[in-house]
């Protein structure tokens, strides 16, 4: 590509883009502030992440431009239940993570310290062109933490924003204040892991700290306009117990309020924890009645078929106002301003007209100098 038509911030790909958030300190070495990990480095080297890093006396993003693939996928996949249902969303990732978690679902593109990983190239006016042409309401940032891409992500949801394009960040929410609000206010959506409620648990299995995750998600409710829900992933005797799920529940419904819905979603073995057995579904039907009788309305379980806890009721009436079966949409009570049409008790979401009808479709593209390739 030409110099003269390069986009803003078009990286050489041997090289990468200036971050933000970071500053030097008194003994030369550059101290990163995306994530409270604040990695301090010396010249060649990486934060923890991998992708971050220091050349001479900048501190770079290594992975602008480049992706671990693209896909369209249901909404509802990330899981967003009340977030234009039934539409598509335009999928994509990076490589690294700021968390080291041994139970990592995306372990192969997460814990990449390679760039054989990245295999497509696109810039942002690229990635929202595609949206575009494939009729993707969104665009999410997932598979890993938008939070070591975050100039990437960010960049991408500003051409997003010219296509009408939402965006939609998945992230884990270990992140610093002024990166928070540099990431969020870009974004119109989230999905947040909250991988459990104890600090042994966070520090153990993923060294990290829960009251940073705390700190996001009540950011998020109370400081943006951010729609957002929370997943829970249940791992058999590390944090599934009665006394946990409680806490966890209590403190949903108390610092955010019983609308911001509450996804527990099944384990199964992978990457350092594959001597755990997979959750059984008892103990996601469990959790489903602790976070109703907690007070929560909106209360789903995930990577169990079970169209009764999977449904949205109307918490006026009872009424079935979305019924799924996976990610298929198979019942629609709302009216196209998300109210209940048996009683006309709002739901709490976003909702456009009547739901899309993507479904549980599963479709790969590629994004290569601005060309769109279906099913590649």
């Amino acid at each position: 590509m030409h110099a003269e038509t390069r986009e803003p911030y078009e990286p050489d790909i041997a090289g990468g883009v200036t971050a933000r958030h970071w500053h030097r300190l008194a003994d030369g070495r550059l101290q990163c502030d995306v994530c409270p990990r604040e990695c301090k480095l010396q010249d060649g080297q990486r934060g923890l992440c991998f992708v971050r890093a220091r050349r001479g006396d900048d501190l770079v993003l290594t992975t602008w431009g480049r992706s671990s693939g693209f896909c369209i996928d249901p909404i509802e996949k990330k899981p967003l239940n009340h977030f234009l249902p039934g539409t598509p969303v335009l999928s994509f990732g990076t490589a690294g993570c700021n968390l080291t978690c041994k139970f990592c679902q995306n372990w192969d593109i997460s814990k990449a310290r390679e760039f054989d990983r990245l295999t497509d190239l696109a810039t942002p006016a690229a990635i929202a062109e595609t949206a575009r042409r494939h009729g993707c309401r969104a665009v999410a940032f997932t598979y890993n933490d938008p939070t070591v891409f975050l100039e990437y992500a960010t960049d991408v949801a500003e051409a997003c924003r010219a296509h009408d394009i939402k965006t939609v960040a998945v992230t884990a929410g270990y992140i610093n204040p002024a990166a928070r609000a540099d990431l969020f206010r870009h974004m119109d959506a989230a999905n947040v892991d909250l991988k459990g409620f104890t600090e042994d648990f966070y520090h153990r299995l993923c060294t990290s700290h829960l009251a940073n995750v705390l700190e996001t998600l009540e950011y998020l409710r109370h400081e943006t306009k951010v729609w957002f829900e929370i997943t829970t992933l249940l791992i058999p005797g590390e944090n599934d117990s009665d006394a946990e799920l409680e806490r966890l529940c209590a403190w949903v419904a108390e610092k955010l309020g019983p609308d911001v819905p509450l996804h527990f979603s099944a384990f199964h073995p992978d990457w350092k924890m594959t001597d755990i057995p997979a959750t059984p579904k008892a103990t996601l039907l469990k959790a489903h009645r602790i976070g109703r009788a907690a007070g929560l309305r909106y209360v789903y379980t995930g990577n169990i078929h079970d169209a009764a806890t999977q449904g949205t009721p109307c918490h006026g009436c009872g009424a079935l106002l979305i019924g799924r079966d996976w990610y298929d949409i198979t019942a629609w009570g709302l009216t196209d301003d998300g109210r209940c049409r048996h009683c006309g008790t709002p739901c709490a979401g976003v909702f456009d007209g009547p739901p899309g009808n993507w479904g549980a479709k599963r479709q790969p593209v590629r994004v290569l100098s601005g060309r769109v390739i279906a099913g590649a």
